[in-house]
């Protein structure tokens, strides 16, 4: 960009400026530019987004409104932007914008940000100038999900381990994520002799994580802060659980100070990750229990004062199922998996593209295969891993096929937004999210790229 910083923020001032090629320019080199243009055009964005309206906001108002009962039942679909992230959150704010939703969330887990090659600071570039692409205004909410300890490197160096979450964490906070998933229920040992001790771990770590947030939250910001009682994919989660992971996480973080707790509680009832792979690469019907999501989001709301308990995992369910979300009350779900295999599975992605993508992960990931996994179980559990590899590829793609795919995502996003009925709230999202205006220093030039060498997580 050859004009100068303030000449180039006059120009976005405009709608039509905002929603022409000449975004999509500039979006391009918060990714893949140079370092000195690259964060140039990552402080632009989001200059720009503040002064139309588009910016980084806290969900955690408006979960407490609905905790009180003030507002309706809906479940905010929390969306994994994995693979080709601008046209994937472009067909995002398109169909927010058009069912007048409020409540949708972009996030981003610990793990995907490794493998996807999608640090926070691009994330949050992406996602702010997809919404600006698309007329999309109003808080924007991106979120850190699977802000996860990882059970092996706990184990073997705790102290290591959580600094490494700290780290990211302030990363996050510092990009624009005021949401962040704090999941230590990696750390639940179900062999202790009760349901406090076999909680302990987890809800003292997520006390603690809890408030290494509230410490550097931005000013003007309660960050939305979540927390996780059973891992996905493992042991379905019961309101007793719920309750000794609440009482112990009040206990610890009262004596920690004076600080606001969480605002939702993620739960296990059936659901994994990716799904269940069946051997020739579909997936295996889940089997939900509906009946305790409901007793868990009552029982968060009712007694705890939360916005309601969270479904993760939940992509690849039927379409029927997911009006039975909101029927119960969950206050969130998460979705990721079936976006991704929407892109790498769809007709119009180029054959010899997708051949390569499949050899890659071949001789790239071969050690992650499992004995007795088909080829084409392997490729569908491992491709995720090509993202990264592939990240420039994918945003290559000709116009044509680019909006081929996000058309059907568009339609996709539309179908969810319907079925958990959050279509038609931006007004109830206004009234409790109010982002400040938080305004940036413009990045110095630097000469040479800094390495960027943080874990990314498991």
């Amino acid at each position: 960009m050859a004009k100068a910083p303030d000449t180039t923020l006059q120009r976005f001032q405009s709608p039509a400026a905002r929603q022409s090629a000449a975004l999509d320019e500039l979006v391009r080199q918060a990714v893949f530019g140079a370092p000195d243009e690259r964060d140039r055009a990552r402080w632009l964005i989001w200059e720009i987004g503040q002064h139309a309206g588009v910016r980084p906001a806290s969900i955690h108002e408006l979960y407490l409104a609905r905790g009180r009962g003030e507002v309706r039942p809906f479940t905010t679909p929390a969306i994994n932007v994995r693979v080709l992230a601008y046209d994937s959150a472009r067909a995002i704010f398109r169909a927010a914008r058009r069912l007048d939703v409020g409540a949708v969330i972009c996030e981003i887990a610990r793990s995907e940000i490794g493998y996807t090659d999608q640090r926070p600071a691009e994330y949050v570039a992406v996602m702010t100038a997809a919404a600006l692409r698309e007329g999309f205004t109003g808080p924007l909410f991106i979120q850190g999900d699977h802000v996860q300890v990882n059970a092996k490197k706990y184990a073997a160096e705790p102290d290591t381990e959580l600094q490494a979450i700290r780290t990211l964490i302030e990363e996050e906070l510092h990009a624009g994520f005021y949401n962040i998933d704090v999941d230590t229920s990696t750390l639940v040992d179900l062999s202790q002799g009760t349901l406090d001790q076999q909680q302990r771990v987890n809800y003292e770590r997520a006390a603690e994580l809890t408030k290494f947030i509230r410490d550097r939250e931005p000013d003007g910001v309660t960050v939305s802060v979540g927390a996780e009682i059973g891992e996905v994919g493992g042991k379905n989660s019961d309101v007793h659980e719920l309750k000794a992971f609440m009482d112990g996480y009040a206990r610890t973080l009262a004596r920690l100070g004076r600080y606001t707790g969480i605002s939702k509680i993620s739960v296990q009832t059936g659901t994994s990750h990716g799904g269940v792979v069946l051997p020739d690469g579909s997936i295996a019907k889940v089997q939900l229990d509906l009946e305790a999501l409901e007793a868990l989001s009552a029982e968060a709301r009712g007694t705890y004062g939360l916005g309601g308990a969270v479904q993760h995992g939940a992509s690849t369910l039927p379409p029927d199922a997911f009006g039975n979300f909101p029927r119960v009350e969950a206050i969130e779900i998460h979705l990721a998996t079936n976006f991704q295999t929407m892109v790498f599975d769809h007709p119009r992605l180029p054959a010899d593209l997708r051949r390569e993508i499949n050899e890659w992960v071949k001789a790239e990931c071969k050690d992650e295969r499992k004995k007795g996994d088909t080829e084409e179980q392997f490729i569908y559990k491992s491709r995720k891993k090509a993202i990264g590899p592939f990240k420039r590829r994918m945003w290559d793609l000709p116009a044509d096929v680019r909006s081929a795919i996000a058309a059907d995502l568009e339609r996709t996003f539309a179908f969810l937004f319907e079925q958990l009925r959050v279509a038609d709230t931006r007004a109830i999202t206004d009234r409790y999210v109010r982002p400040p205006l938080q305004s940036h220093a413009q990045p110095r030039p630097v000469a040479v790229a800094a390495p960027d060498d943080l874990e990314a997580g498991e």
